[in-house]
């Protein structure tokens, strides 16, 4: 592959980031069985944190090797990215294709178990955040994260049961 996205005597210099050669504009199919059950919503979403904790995911870092967190809603999220497609379409949405992105293997369940707690501040992870509905959010509360860095939002831990 040449640097400039064609062949070596292409006769259009345009330069592009070898990100281009990942990107996938179609967004992927997946989508959950939506129902109005809630206990059915939860269990789905129960087999997806234990999909996540179980795989490995793509983490960019900066130059310090710090990994890419975004702050919105009062709470920190950390950047993670299925696979080199998914992080194409991130950079490219973000108008930063034409640059080389260094990322880290992170498996779910240690982003979420130490990496998370040791940001100091709510903090999450955004998986596939370029992906519209085919992203995932894993919030930082109990069930997700440990239980001492979790936000407590109505004091249940988000069971919605008294204590």
């Amino acid at each position: 592959m040449a640097e400039h996205g064609g062949e070596a005597n292409s006769t259009g210099n345009v330069r592009r980031s070898r990100l281009y050669d990942y990107a996938d504009v179609a967004v992927p199919d997946w989508r959950p069985e939506t129902t109005g059950d809630p206990d059915h919503r939860r269990r789905e979403f129960a087999v997806l944190l234990g999909e996540f904790r179980r795989t490995a995911v793509l983490v960019p870092v900066d130059e310090d090797e710090a990994l890419l967190a975004a702050d919105f809603g009062g709470v920190r999220w950390f950047c993670a990215f299925s696979d080199e497609h998914a992080l194409a379409r991130f950079a490219l949405a973000r108008g930063e294709g034409g640059r080389e992105w260094a990322y880290q293997r992170w498996l779910g369940a240690r982003l979420l178990d130490a990496a998370v707690p040791a940001v100091g501040v709510p903090c999450g992870v955004a998986l596939d955040c370029a992906d519209g509905e085919g992203g995932v959010l894993f919030p930082p509360v109990r069930g997700i994260v440990p239980d001492a860095v979790a936000v407590d939002v109505n004091g249940d831990g988000g069971t919605g049961d008294e204590r």
